[in-house]
């Protein structure tokens, strides 16, 4: 110890000793370091202390940048796939328990979220890939994950965070979508006014409370419909009912295109095609393999 130290740098001294992260060591080093004494006795402390807070900063942003390395690898990105983005306690790891199969950690402190969260939330018989992302201003943000999302739910407390936000995502190509939470703490002119407001900017939006679950279903439909995609249902021929889950589509795409996503080359296989739905003239139509289907539509095939 130097002579004559500040009690600032003893306090600071003390916190590292005690710390039990290298975040908080690494805090402690930088009091440590605004506080050293300035004679020429405390040089050497002084050379040592800083030497101690790069390699302990090396050795962080190393560890960081191995975790998200491997989280992106293991993501693997399903026909309908959204990233939840918002700020620190704003409810996304709400949100993701609300409506997905993970359980995530809510805590009562800022970013308790330091890695991507993956889920499945299922909507009327369609599998939507949710991925909580760690909050839009700490260190452990993903914009890669953001970026090759098909669309984005951003959830805000305050109409304040839209425009802070928008600047950090104004490349991205999703959908967006916001999802304006706690409204069960606000009262009922509170949240006429917030609607006014995001309806005047002609914002894509969604009132809900992840406590009461108002507004869930509304925000549920308003994701699946921001995919742009097609769901159809197949059909057995000896059976009358459709398949309970659909298979998801671009738009524009044909009966073969739902029969090479069965199977690969299954289409040669195909005798007949018969479709019920929007893109069908009457019930059962025979159609051919390059028919346009519709959002909602039965096909069922029969082989030779």
């Amino acid at each position: 110890m130097t002579v004559n130290a500040h009690p600032e740098y003893l306090s600071a001294e003390k916190e590292y000793d005690l710390a039990d992260n290298d975040e908080d060591r690494i805090l402690a080093l930088e009091k440590m370091i605004s506080f050293l004494p300035g004679h020429k006795g405390a040089e050497k402390l002084r050379a040592q202390i800083k030497l101690r807070y790069k390699r302990l900063k090396e050795k962080v942003a190393k560890e960081k940048k191995s975790k998200k390395g491997g989280s992106k690898a293991g993501i693997k990105k399903e026909d309908l796939q959204a990233a939840i983005i918002g700020k620190t306690r704003t409810g996304k790891s709400s949100l993701m328990n609300l409506i997905t199969n993970a359980k995530t950690s809510i805590g009562n402190y800022d970013f308790t979220t330091k890695t991507p969260i993956v889920g499945m939330a299922n909507h009327k018989g369609v599998s939507i890939q949710l991925i909580e992302v760690p909050a839009i201003e700490s260190e452990y943000y993903d914009k890669g994950i953001v970026n090759s999302a098909d669309s984005i739910i951003i959830i805000v407390t305050e109409v304040s965070q839209i425009p802070e936000i928008e600047k950090k995502i104004e490349r991205v190509p999703g959908k967006k979508i916001f999802a304006f939470n706690k409204i069960d703490l606000l009262s009922e002119n509170e949240k006429r006014k917030i609607s006014a407001t995001l309806s005047s900017k002609r914002y894509n939006f969604v009132m809900i409370s992840t406590k009461t679950g108002e507004g869930i279903e509304e925000l549920k439909e308003k994701l699946f419909q921001s995919f742009g995609k097609l769901r159809i249902y197949t059909k057995e021929p000896t059976q009358k009912e459709k398949s309970p889950r659909p298979i998801i589509l671009p738009p524009e795409s044909t009966v073969k295109n739902v029969a090479e996503k069965i199977l690969k080359g299954f289409s040669s296989k195909i005798k007949e095609t018969r479709i019920w739905g929007p893109s069908s003239k009457y019930p059962g139509q025979v159609v051919g393999l390059a028919h346009k289907l519709k959002d909602m539509d039965v096909v069922e095939f029969k082989t030779g």
